[in-house]
């Protein structure tokens, strides 16, 4: 009974709340977006860094209206995330390098190719922070889809000591919202790609 308790309060209520805490910092803080002239009608995949995400799909639904779906770890705690996310109108693609990771490579192909983006945060679900795993770069190639890079900056923020340094935006601040020009990979080889895209993701990237 206890564990039935602690499941729903971990994956249905906290979440819940977590969600309601996240739009109350979006709605009282000052935003500024730095957006390309983008196609909106192409699909992309994107890319942003694991401890960058809590407000990144503010930063997509800035962006366009599609549809977009982040891949989320199939570990215990990948259940919340994708609560949460659920309520930010995210989808998911559940599986990451470390676990379930060719369902979730052939799931992300699947959802591009018609036309459902995809969110991968290439350091995660483990790291080692600003890292970028093979993931991305297989399923840009794959689809021949360009990447695009967001990433979010607040003025002001508190950061876990977690191996991310997951950031959390204070209300009331400022937000800068940024997305790159297209990043196209498609004749590089791997580990050329993978360099390219940590470059291209640490620009604008909280260090």
């Amino acid at each position: 009974m206890k564990s039935k308790i602690k499941h729903y309060f971990q994956n249905i209520i906290l979440p819940y709340i977590l969600q309601l805490f996240v739009k109350f910092v979006y709605y009282t803080s000052k935003k500024n977006f730095h957006h390309p002239k983008l196609d909106t009608s192409k699909t992309y995949v994107i890319g942003f860094w694991h401890g960058e995400l809590l407000m990144q799909p503010f930063n997509y639904h800035k962006l366009k209206k599609g549809t977009v779906k982040a891949m989320i770890s199939d570990h215990k705690d990948g259940e919340a995330i994708t609560r949460i996310v659920e309520h930010l109108n995210i989808g998911s693609v559940r599986g990451s390098s470390s676990k379930g990771g060719l369902k979730a490579l052939i799931n992300a192909i699947r959802e591009l190719k018609s036309g459902v983006e995809v969110a991968i945060t290439p350091d995660g679900p483990r790291g080692p922070r600003h890292s970028v795993a093979d993931g991305i770069v297989a399923i840009a190639q794959k689809t021949s889809l360009e990447i695009l890079i967001f990433n979010c900056k607040p003025t002001s923020y508190w950061q876990l000591k977690s191996w991310d340094k997951f950031v959390i935006p204070k209300p009331f601040g400022t937000i800068n919202f940024y997305i790159s020009e297209p990043l196209n990979i498609q004749d590089m080889e791997m580990d050329e790609a993978k360099k390219v895209i940590q470059e291209k993701m640490l620009i604008n990237a909280l260090i």
